[in-house]
């Protein structure tokens, strides 16, 4: 498989779950510059807006909720997410388009404007609004987590997404101390060695 993904894109949560999943991969980086952008070798792969991008053989795919489900159901051999019909499955759902839709786009934003841009550089606006979010979502999965390892399954497409937002939040700033069972659950993702190859990328 071929993972292409851009400087704000929200490949570190493919890569974290292809590593969890034990899969080959390669990664390719593409530059978000009007010049790039234009090229047909980019476009060809990689529609404008549409970041990031999984070739697995003769399958493409363009939207990274669509990319963890497909993983999930393709590699995932019933190892990472909860059966259809068990009680677990509406909360992995729940937790995946949640994150997906209202919370990975803001954090992913927050990340590159609060740890790779200077001071001076910074959206304040922006880290304002990520942070109602994420203290909106983490409240909800605190609740959630009471007793338990993980959101779905062992390590499901919702822990990778709502773990990113967990890693996020403590990134600007965010205190678990009214969130307790947040604690061991970051200190669970901090450990695992597949968001240390992420967190590198």
């Amino acid at each position: 498989m071929k993972l292409y993904f851009a400087p704000r894109s929200r490949a570190v949560r493919i890569a974290w779950l292809l590593e969890e999943l034990g899969l080959d991969y390669e990664l390719e980086r593409f530059s978000l510059g009007d010049r790039t952008m234009r090229e047909p070798g980019y476009l060809g792969v990689h529609p404008i807006g549409r970041v990031p991008a999984l070739e697995d053989g003769d399958v493409t795919i363009f939207e990274s909720g669509a990319i963890v489900e497909y993983l999930l159901a393709r590699h995932g051999k019933g190892r990472l997410r909860p059966a259809v019909d068990s009680a677990d499955f509406p909360a992995y759902l729940q937790w995946l388009h949640y994150s997906e839709g209202m919370i990975m786009p803001q954090v992913n934003v927050i990340m590159v404007e609060t740890v790779f841009l200077p001071p001076e550089r910074r959206n304040e606006t922006n880290v304002k609004r990520a942070t109602k979010l994420l203290n909106q979502m983490l409240l909800a999965v605190n609740a959630h987590m009471a007793g338990r390892d993980y959101l779905a399954g062992d390590f499901s497409g919702a822990d990778i997404m709502t773990g990113h937002a967990v890693i996020g939040a403590e990134g600007i700033g965010i205190d678990f101390a009214d969130k307790p069972n947040l604690v061991p659950y970051a200190e669970r993702l901090r450990a695992r060695p597949a968001l240390q190859k992420a967190l590198a990328l």
